[in-house]
């Protein structure tokens, strides 16, 4: 079965556009949308939303979608299964993970991977908790770098825990404590990373009761960090966030001490894919080194 051009549907979705899907899978524009019309004249029904700005899928679109990922994802599985046998010689990965983890972990890890797997390719996909959750949901990635959560639908394969400080700059009040409660932060100015919704500071906040004075909100948390330097607010952030970014500010400990869970999530470790299974299997040597 020819499942091109349902791998080029899928990338249009994901990507929002005919011609980012050209310019990633070598094709032009006008190639990926004779793909697209392929799968829909197949399905017998139009699948996308068109429009000036891009494209998304319709609510048949929003029906077929789980089946078509499905079928491309059968189809890598027996790829990296065959491939297996002659010594995992190609496949595909694509992993999940906090901006954090893809700067501070995945390079080595990837170069030692490619190193002894030069014909597996790897996409990674950054985003805050909720978007790495709902790509997991819907079978996007094989599996997901970030902090544990109550009630986590998938596998859990935990790797370290790492410390949670509240981020001050050099002059703030706060600055010369050796630690802090969580109960201090009442009223702060606030500097709120991950979109407005970091799930790992909600949580800390949440479980001592504490309203904050959100006054800036940023996805990046070293855009966050930049912002305390300058004096506009506080922040609380992981340890692994801040690494090589702590000259200008001054990272408090809580008390009592407040620590996050970073691991792996998938879907299943049994049904991975031979690649994706090596791949992890790389990533707890790293921390078991």
């Amino acid at each position: 079965m020819d499942t091109q051009k349902y791998r080029a549907f899928i990338r249009s979705v994901d990507l929002g556009s005919f011609s980012a899907a050209a310019e990633e899978m070598r094709f032009t524009p006008s190639g990926i949308s004779h793909m697209v019309s392929a799968v829909e004249n197949e399905v017998g029904c139009e699948l996308l939303k068109r429009g000036r700005n891009g494209v998304s899928l319709n609510p048949s679109g929003e029906i077929m979608m789980p089946a078509i990922r499905a079928l491309i994802n059968a189809e890598t599985a027996i790829e990296q299964e065959s491939s297996a046998l002659t010594g995992l010689a190609k496949g595909s990965i694509t992993i999940g993970a906090y901006s954090s983890i893809a700067a501070q972990w995945l390079p080595q890890i990837l170069r030692n991977f490619q190193d002894d797997y030069p014909g597996i390719s790897v996409q990674l996909m950054e985003g805050v908790h909720e978007e790495l959750d709902d790509w997991m949901a819907a079978d996007r990635m094989d599996f997901c770098l970030f902090s544990y959560r109550k009630g986590l639908e998938f596998e859990w394969i935990p790797l370290r825990d790492d410390q949670m400080f509240l981020v001050v700059s050099p002059d703030h009040p706060f600055a010369s404590k050796a630690k802090i409660k969580p109960e201090e932060c009442e009223g702060q100015p606030f500097i709120m990373p991950g979109r407005d919704h970091d799930i790992d500071v909600v949580d800390l906040l949440n479980k001592f009761d504490v309203s904050l004075d959100i006054k800036y909100t940023t996805i990046e948390n070293y855009s966050a960090i930049s912002m305390v330097e300058c004096g506009l607010g506080v922040s609380i952030m992981n340890e692994l966030i801040t690494k090589g970014r702590t000259n200008h500010v001054v990272m408090i400990p809580f008390d009592p001490p407040q620590k996050i869970n970073l691991g792996i999530a998938i879907s299943s470790i049994k049904t991975a894919s031979p690649a994706a299974r090596k791949m992890i299997e790389y990533i707890k040597n790293f921390f078991s080194a």
